[in-house]
């Protein structure tokens, strides 16, 4: 099934207010025609609110949201040309599979050999043949999702936006369905809208992802760009996980170049633009830290976690939380100290004032 209908998707100077409390600021953000893009951030931070607006479940207190060219501020859900996929799956109890497909093909008075068409063709898709004649209450978790998916596709939208549609399935399931929408955005192709509060989801799937925080817009960029450069903590802390390294200490200019005293030791950092005794925080992602022969930092572990291919440590420097992650398997006793020297290519500086980058 190919579908024609693509769309770029505009948010212009979009904001939201519940009363007194502002739950978007000055939403300015474009999706591409085709661009599979994933709202990201913690409980609260707007991303829901914003796609719900887009889908016209919710109004906006100030600034204009575009389909394709056209301002939707005003249309109901059902002009928009947009098909939605909730967490909770949202199918009609007492509808079979083919029924629930097929539905909203009815409602729009289509024909009958198109509507058969189009079902046929997404449950070719989505694996659902078999399934046809099912209710849901004889699915599984997964299967139930194939169908939500499967009653987006038949409509042939615009746009496609999905709401945390992986947050009810089990660890295994969310991996195989992760998959299994991207693949089918590779193979549609349609402007995709995906809100999730995990970020796993988000780096494995996105093209682009947009990180929210308190309403407003913290970072865009692709997946790896935000790992690899994120703008300040909040985003550094967010994306990966484990998450990053943060200690706080003070930088110093030295005649080799930069350090950070973090307690009663320092750490070599990139030379940025500091001040000489800044109180600065360093970011370093826990592959980033190896186990040092001699000197390195302090590092007093607290728990080991073999995984298999790699071993998981957790425990303190200065008093300062950190993780390192070593590949294969190393011998290593919980209450024990050993060393770490971090890979100054992938040191990043923060200033600890105001939460950016230092560059």
């Amino acid at each position: 099934m190919e579908t024609t209908l693509m769309a770029e998707v505009a948010f212009k100077q979009v904001q939201k207010s519940f009363g007194a409390v502002q739950v978007l600021k000055q939403i300015d953000l474009t999706v591409a025609d085709g661009e599979f893009l994933v709202l990201v951030g913690p409980s609260g931070c707007g991303k829901s609110t914003l796609l719900r607006a887009l889908a016209g479940l919710e109004g906006v207190t100030h600034g204009r949201i575009l389909i394709d060219g056209r301002v939707v501020n005003d249309l109901p859900p059902k002009d928009r040309d947009i098909a939605m996929v909730f967490q909770n799956y949202a199918l009609y109890p007492h509808m079979s599979v083919l029924e629930n497909l097929t539905f909203a093909l009815k409602l729009r008075d289509l024909k009958p050999d198109e509507i058969a068409a189009r079902a046929n063709q997404a449950a070719t898709i989505l694996g659902l043949q078999d399934l046809l004649g099912r209710y849901p209450r004889h699915l599984s978790g997964g299967q139930r999702q194939r169908v939500a998916m499967g009653r987006a596709i038949v409509r042939d939208p615009k746009v496609f936006l999905f709401d945390e549609p992986l947050s009810n399935l089990d660890a295994k399931l969310r991996v195989q369905m992760r998959a299994e929408i991207k693949a089918l955005h590779q193979r549609l192709r349609a402007t995709t809208v995906y809100v999730t509060h995990d970020q796993i989801e988000a780096m494995t799937m996105a093209d682009r992802i947009v990180v929210l925080n308190a309403g407003a817009i913290e970072q865009i960029g692709a997946p790896l760009e935000l790992y690899d450069d994120p703008d300040n903590l909040f985003v550094a802390s967010f994306i990966g996980s484990p998450s990053m390294n943060l200690f706080a200490g003070r930088y110093e200019l030295q005649n080799d170049g930069a350090r950070v005293r973090i307690g009663d030791f320092s750490i070599q950092v990139p030379v940025v633009n500091a001040k000489d005794g800044q109180e600065v925080t360093v970011g370093v992602r826990p592959e980033h830290l190896v186990v040092a022969q001699t000197g390195g930092i302090p590092f007093n572990v607290d728990v080991v976690e073999p995984t298999g291919a790699s071993t998981e440590l957790f425990g303190t420097v200065a008093g300062q939380r950190c993780c390192v992650i070593v590949n294969g398997r190393l011998l290593v006793r919980p209450e024990q100290g050993i060393r770490l020297d971090a890979e100054l290519e992938n040191t990043l500086v923060f200033d600890t004032s105001t939460s950016r980058r230092l560059r």
